[in-house]
This record gives structure tokens, sequence and C-alpha cells, in this order.
């Protein structure tokens, strides 16, 4: 289930064309769901016209093809609800909520903050761990509480902490139907193997295909498979993720990719800025050798 970036043409223009065609790119790839505005799609750096114009359009693009998750995090629960409204009238299947980031909540009140949400939502909700960006962990018994309340169905990790999601994955082993999702990528194949439900992997953006088979493999325990899809994964992460010192490598490298694959713009919403020529040319370079690779996966 891809976290989908987000094509922009400037601040305040989305790439419509660019967006058609990535969404087109990805479930041609045979991915089982599509998420919106999370952190690859820079949603907190979007305006909020922004992020409603995205849903409509992303929602009527996608049809019924595959289930559309809608990332409505702020700090001001009124404009997480506000968005929440447009996806349910969209038809989008669930909205997906990190803690709120500015205000360091103790676990009582994070619990209360969901159950807050959860009363004025028509729409399943996903919880969202991910402390490197909210300063705050969604803690194991946390989740164990609150998913006893209807509505709530599942957890996206983007922690990278194994422990900490084993750990979750052990005391959920009651609640198959709670669904356990891990955001980075080179973690996914190792999840799904021990028990989890899947991955929300930013390289699905560009090679859908890819992450799809290294699930279908983990999901069946075809370790082989694992191991050699795996080590393309690798290659991605350290080749298109790791340029430069930037703290948005991952996401630069993503977007400068997928300009040069022709599918989107990789104009990046402030404060973040795409990659320069120095940059975009080691990524092409590099891109060209992970596609040679990639032909070994096609049937």
């Amino acid at each position: 289930m891809p976290p989908m970036i987000t094509p922009l043409k400037d601040e305040n223009t989305l790439d419509v064309e660019g967006l058609e065609r990535l969404i087109n790119h990805i479930l041609a790839g045979g991915v089982h769901g599509l998420f919106i505005l999370g952190t690859t799609g820079e949603s907190t750096s979007l305006s909020y016209e922004i992020r409603h114009e995205l849903v409509r359009r992303t929602c009527a693009i996608v049809g019924d093809r595959v289930p559309v998750l809608v990332g409505i995090t702020d700090t001001a629960a009124a404009e997480s609800l506000r968005l929440a409204d447009t996806a349910a009238k969209e038809g989008a299947a669930a909205v997906v909520a990190a803690p709120p980031y500015y205000f360091n909540l103790g676990q009582p009140e994070l619990i209360e903050y969901y159950e807050y949400l959860l009363e004025r939502l028509s729409l399943p909700l996903f919880l969202y761990n991910m402390p490197s960006h909210t300063k705050i962990i969604i803690e194991p018994d946390t989740v164990k509480t609150l998913s006893k309340y209807e509505g709530i169905v599942g957890l996206k990790d983007s922690s990278a902490n194994n422990a900490y999601f084993n750990n979750v994955m052990n005391k959920m082993k009651d609640r198959p139907d709670f669904s356990l999702f891990v955001g980075p990528e080179e973690i996914m194949a190792e999840t799904v193997l021990l028990g989890a439900h899947g991955g929300v992997n930013g390289g699905a953006n560009m090679f859908p295909e890819l992450y799809v088979k290294l699930f279908e493999a983990a999901e069946a325990g075809d370790v082989a498979t694992v191991k050699a899809l795996h080590s393309i994964v690798m290659e991605i992460s350290s080749k298109l993720y790791s340029l430069g010192k930037f703290g948005s490598s991952y996401l630069k490298g993503i977007k400068a990719a997928l300009s040069i694959l022709g599918i989107c713009s990789d104009y990046m919403a402030s404060p973040l800025h795409r990659f320069r020529e120095t940059e975009r040319e080691k990524i092409a370079a590099n891109l060209e050798e992970i596609k040679s690779k990639m032909l070994d996966i096609r049937p």
C-alpha cells in the first residue's frame, strides 16, 4: 500500500497530469491500496486547499480499483476532521492519523485524543506511529487499548524499531483482524515473514511491482525469493535515498527518480527543496543500474 508522493507544479498547484500518470503507474504494479497525505506525501507542508483537492482528485482517478487511505494528521483536530469529511464524501476507505505533533501528549491524553476523533469520524481509523516526527510513541499497551474501540482497525508503524513492532505484534496476536503495517521498506519482508500484514513503502511509487512481489514472497514464506528481491530494495535505499547530507534525501530521491522516469514533477513544498542538477545526475545513473536489475523480476 504505497504512501504516494504529492506531485506539485509549484507551492500552490498540483501537477494534475502527473498525478494521474503516477496513480495509474502505481496501480499497474498490482498494489493492494493507496495511502495519500502521509509523510512521503509531504502532508504537513501542503496548504489545506491542496490537501482537499488531492483527496478529491485521487479518489476520482482511482475509482473502485483499490482502497484509498487518507492521512488526516494535524495539530488541530478540527482540521483533521474536516479532511476526514472530504475523504468520506469522495469515497475513501479509511483515514490515518498520527499523534498531534506540537504538544508532547502523555499516553492517557493520546487515548483521549483518538477517542475524540473516533466519536466524530464516519470512516475506519488507522493509528500512525511516527515518533521521529511527532515526538510521541504510541506505546504497545496503548495500541492494545485503542484496538478495542470499534472503528480503530490497524496501525502503520514508521518507527523503524523492530523491537517495538515485534512487541506490538505479540500483544495483538489474538487480533488477526487488526492490521499491522510497517513503513520502512528495508524491514518490510522480515516483518511480514513474522506475521505483519504488509508494508507502506515509498519505493513503490517508482517500482510498485517489486514491492508487491516482495510482499507476496514474504507472505508465502518463500525465503529465497525474499532474499533476491530484498537485495534490490536495499540497492534502492542506498542509491536513491542516501545522497548528500539532507534529512529529506529519501523524499528528494523518490521525487527526482519519478521526474527522471517522466511520471511527474519533482517540485517539493517549502521548507524542502528538490535535488539540484548534480544530485539529479547521480540519481539518473543509479536509477539505470537499478532498472537493469529490475528486469530479472519480470515474468
